[in-house]
């Protein structure tokens, strides 16, 4: 194979392995947490996940809410992988990864887990 070709080929396959990893990876990002290997928004806090919750469907609202801020997604937001999005009593719209709603914890600071466990173990950590 000629030099020009060969790069020509290999930039095709790296731009479609970039293009199909941006796909996956989804509105959050894996964090180092004082829990380990998280789930974090953007911002570096913690997500969680809630027992009471049903595949698809979020438990936890009004003073629940409060306490565990859900994980908001955009009006335009486009479920895609492990990605989807929850509809939400109060209208809005929340991420879910693996058919699971994901929250922050509102005494929680970037980079910190202290709503693992908590409720009497109803509330866990988000791992990738």
């Amino acid at each position: 194979m000629r030099p020009t070709l060969f790069i020509g080929a290999l930039a095709g396959a790296l731009s479609l392995a970039l293009s199909a990893a941006a796909q996956d990876a989804g509105p959050a990002k894996v964090g180092q947490t004082s829990a380990g290997s998280t789930l974090t928004d953007p911002a570096g806090m913690t997500l969680y996940t809630y027992n009471r919750d049903m595949t698809g469907y979020s438990n936890c609202n009004d003073a629940c809410a409060t306490a565990w801020p859900p994980f908001l997604a955009g009006a335009d937001a486009k479920a895609a992988g492990d990605w989807s999005i929850v509809h939400r009593d109060d209208g809005k719209l929340q991420w879910a990864y693996k058919g699971a709603a994901l929250y922050h914890y509102a005494q929680d600071k970037p980079g910190g887990a202290s709503g693992d466990n908590a409720a009497g173990g109803k509330w866990h950590v988000a791992k990738p």
